[in-house]
């Protein structure tokens, strides 16, 4: 076994667990490359098909590009997809130009997936989160534990030590499960050209300038760049000494911002 049919292995034993134990779940899906990669390992999980629905937050102001990508692999792929929109506050005008960038994200991310939760009473959902990004993700557990409200707590998260689904004792409160924490973005981008995966256009260059980290159209920018080919990329990131997203300009003013967000989300 080389060692990305072991990181596939581990990603596999994970998503068959949660599955066996929860059976009411979903994938949350963002169409950036980590998310695309853990869609890909859940077809593999269950040769081929996708046994749940795949949950698509839209803030309202996302790349056009994520638009297309979204529904062409929807279709080609043939797997059910779920939009969740917190059309209330949409209608109210909420977005990234009215006040600060945590209540945008708040309103049109994390309670729209709240919403969406609630509507389909999903037990579990499924994040392409790695543990090499910065703050809370380094922290985070497979089986992570959170209240009803959704904030983390490291305080109350099971030991690392030992089985790590020992987390399901604690089968009221909703699951976070993370089945590619142990890959690095390297990792990811060399999963993705190993596997053949298609991948949105944004990560490419055009005109010297590319996206490494893809949401809302206001809180991203581009990074100076050449790679226009798969394997520029996995060059320059192993070569590069970038934060875990860089282009987020949320990340960038605020480290705290960020990390009280994550811990909401």
């Amino acid at each position: 076994m080389d060692h990305f049919e072991m990181l596939e292995t581990q990603s596999i034993h994970i998503i068959r667990e949660a599955y066996y134990q929860f059976r009411i779940v979903a994938i949350l899906w963002s169409v950036g490359k980590d998310s695309t990669a853990l869609l890909w390992l859940i077809r593999k999980a269950f040769l081929g098909t996708i046994p749940f629905p795949i949950v698509h937050i839209d803030t309202g102001h996302k790349f056009p590009e994520m638009y297309k990508f979204r529904d062409r692999l929807a279709r080609e792929w043939g797997f059910p997809l779920i939009v969740g929109r917190n059309e209330e506050e949409i209608a109210r005008g909420m977005g990234p130009k009215k006040g600060l960038k945590i209540d945008c994200c708040a309103e049109l991310k994390t309670n729209a997936l709240r919403q969406v939760i609630r509507k389909y009473g999903f037990e579990a959902i499924f994040l392409g989160t790695r543990r090499d990004e910065y703050g809370i993700p380094a922290m985070e557990r497979p089986f992570p534990i959170r209240d009803e409200r959704f904030p983390w707590s490291n305080e109350n998260q099971p030991a690392k030590i030992g089985n790590p689904f020992q987390s399901f004792g604690f089968e009221e409160e909703p699951f976070r499960v993370h089945p590619i924490l142990h890959f690095s973005e390297l990792e990811i981008w060399r999963y993705i050209k190993r596997e053949a995966l298609p991948i949105i256009t944004l990560y490419f260059n055009r005109e010297g300038k590319r996206y490494r980290s893809i949401g809302c159209v206001p809180c991203c920018s581009p990074v100076d760049s050449p790679a226009a080919t798969l394997d520029e990329i996995i060059q320059e990131v192993r070569t590069a000494n970038l934060p875990g997203r860089p282009g987020r300009t949320r990340d960038e003013k605020s480290v705290c911002t960020m990390e009280k967000f994550r811990v909401l989300s």
